[in-house]
């Protein structure tokens, strides 16, 4: 039977139209999203100094400790313009997420069904939250303990009580002169590693939500995840047992609340199928 190539035309350009009006719509989201960026980059630049001062705070704190004046070299001319972008580079991020984060929520919930929103938006809200808590560990706790121990390769009598300075006159004095942009290049590293660490439980839970993972299979590789728990503990933090205990400590505590996370989202599951008349018991 002949077909009227009108017509078939008229059906491309029909279902070529939804794909024009997404891709009109992400291009809106994006542009919104780099506006947004721009914006508050722009505003930690005007501010990166009070920035770059409250990160110095645990470098400071250990010098202190040891009666060191707390100051860091600009080896380069151009270092501290660089590290002034730096900070706005990441700030501006961390600043601009959230709108970032709702101009994603607002391009991919038309094609969620109700439940699927209700469950995308609490993951979206608890992976910034989850962020700012383990990089607030990392400041807080970590890297002081890390910096202390980095500290404690000095010698001499540039670092020395005046005893000491005699005893060990003959000794080359090794003291820290930090750069400023690696400084803050370390201290970063620090900050996004356990900030990306403390997304653990989010991530876990999503694929839990998905059906991806389950508490059962979680809890059956628990010995596979110490050990990569304690190589990342050994990479993440300096080789000292202190430190390494306790993140190792925390990031083991967030595997395990996963597990107890995914295990509800399977018994909530299991209640709306039952309640459906939908649930099937496994045979044994």
């Amino acid at each position: 039977m002949a077909t009227n190539p009108q017509n078939d035309e008229d059906e491309i350009d029909d279902s070529s139209a939804p794909l024009i009006e997404h891709l009109a719509e992400l291009r809106t989201r994006i542009i919104w999203s780099l506006l947004a960026f721009v914006i508050m980059m722009v505003l930690c630049y005007t501010v990166w100094q009070p920035i770059y001062n409250f990160l110095t705070q645990p470098i400071c704190h250990a010098l202190a400790g040891r009666g060191q004046d707390c100051q860091l070299q600009i080896i380069k001319l151009q270092e501290g313009f660089f590290t002034a972008i730096n900070i706005s580079f990441f700030g501006g991020f961390a600043l601009a997420f959230p709108i970032i984060g709702y101009q994603l929520w607002r391009f991919v919930a038309p094609g969620l069904y109700r439940s699927e929103k209700g469950a995308f938006l609490p993951f979206l809200i608890a992976s910034p939250v989850m962020f700012a808590i383990g990089a607030s560990f990392a400041y807080y706790v970590i890297l002081p303990m890390a910096y202390d121990f980095f500290l404690g390769f000095q010698q001499g009598p540039l670092v020395a009580t005046s005893e000491e300075a005699t005893e060990t006159r003959q000794l080359a004095g090794i003291a820290f002169q930090g750069s400023m942009q690696e400084y803050l290049n370390l201290t970063l590293k620090f900050l996004m590693a356990f900030g990306l660490s403390f997304q653990l439980p989010v991530l876990l839970t999503l694929m839990g939500k998905a059906g991806l993972v389950s508490s059962e299979g979680l809890g059956a590789v628990r010995r596979y995840a110490v050990v990569a728990i304690l190589v990342l503990a050994a990479i993440a933090t300096p080789p000292d047992v202190v430190s390494q205990v306790v993140l190792f400590s925390v990031i083991y505590g967030l595997y395990e609340v996963s597990i107890q996370l995914v295990r509800r989202i399977e018994k909530r599951r299991e209640a709306d199928l039952k309640a459906q008349g939908l649930w099937v018991e496994d045979e044994e």
